[in-house]
């Protein structure tokens, strides 16, 4: 029977404390942090072209857009992600996302309220630039929410896109990097993984991967 299968890094030991605490601090930075940034840029969204009348836009004008905002969201969120694994900021802005080491689903939106704020323009970037249709937008946020919280889920279900697309992290890529502390932990990207091939951060990933292979490998031929 097709089962949840546990990511391979780390094992998760999360205490009802531990996510009570999480609980409390999401809807306080909910109603604080993110409610005041979606009134204050609706004016953009508005000047930019944003409508939600009638007709709705065509799927593949819908499609087109949101496969546009991953790339671009991926692409500035590495950046932005690997400059909060600096030394400084990590110790006193980011740090407070990886008190998580075996993270759950929704620790993928705890964090300090500058880090919501700086990585939070790698999602709105694409919708402030173009204008789509609200229910783009909608749409959007929606996937971008729900492959964040599998991200952090600490499981690699049956149905994750990685097991169908190649450049799809996933929660087995996100896992490796909570699962280093510190600065440099690589495995920055949000969602795929060719910008940490390019730029090399994924290297220890690459090679505690291969080195769990080849154990699997061999007890599978132990036991022949």
């Amino acid at each position: 029977m097709a089962s949840i299968i546990e990511s391979a890094w780390t094992k998760k030991n999360n205490s009802p404390a531990a996510q009570e605490k999480c609980i409390t601090r999401l809807l306080l930075y909910h109603f604080c942090v993110n409610l005041p940034i979606l009134i204050g840029s609706y004016p953009v969204f508005k000047f930019m072209g944003t409508r939600s009348s009638l007709p709705l836009p065509s799927w593949k004008v819908i499609s087109t857009q949101i496969i546009f905002y991953f790339i671009l969201e991926d692409f500035a969120f590495y950046w932005g992600h690997r400059i909060l694994h600096t030394k400084w900021l990590y110790k006193h802005v980011h740090s407070v996302h990886h008190e998580y080491a075996t993270p759950f689903g929704l620790t993928s939106e705890y964090a300090h309220p500058a880090e919501i704020l700086f990585l939070g323009f790698a999602t709105i970037i694409g919708p402030a630039i173009t204008g789509p249709h609200l229910i783009t937008i909608y749409l959007w946020v929606s996937l971008r929410v729900l492959e964040t919280v599998e991200a952090h889920s600490g499981y690699h279900f049956p149905w994750s896109p990685s097991n169908f697309l190649p450049l799809y992290g996933g929660a087995d890529f996100h896992d490796y990097h909570h699962r280093l502390l510190y600065t440099k932990s690589g495995n920055y990207s949000s969602t795929f993984v060719y910008m940490d091939w390019i730029f090399g951060t994924d290297k220890g990933y690459r090679k505690l991967k291969s080195l769990k292979e080849n154990e699997r490998f061999e007890a599978v031929g132990k036991e022949m």
